[in-house]
């Protein structure tokens, strides 16, 4: 499968632990997402087109109303990155 850079480093920091959290206008529709690494830092990489690709591809899915989070198959779609931390 076919992974842009962008969708590449949010899928990283979502196999990391971190969560994309959504923004709803007042009918419900998504208009903004954050992508918040397990350290509290947001992700710049993470637009709302990145956002749609992977939920319309299944590697990322919410469940109960809770922040998005990574599935096993985006787990297995990711590739090893070194980690910056040092």
């Amino acid at each position: 499968m076919n992974i842009s850079k962008h969708e590449q480093r949010t899928l990283h920091a979502l196999a990391q632990g971190g969560r994309i959290e959504q923004h709803k206008d007042d009918r419900g529709d998504i208009i903004a997402v954050d992508c918040i690494t397990r350290d509290g830092w947001r992700l710049a990489d993470c637009t709302l087109a990145t956002f749609r690709r992977l939920r319309k591809r299944r590697l990322i899915r919410s469940e109960q109303g809770m922040p998005y989070r990574i599935t096993r198959e985006g787990l297995a779609a990711v590739r090893a990155q070194l980690d910056n931390r040092g």
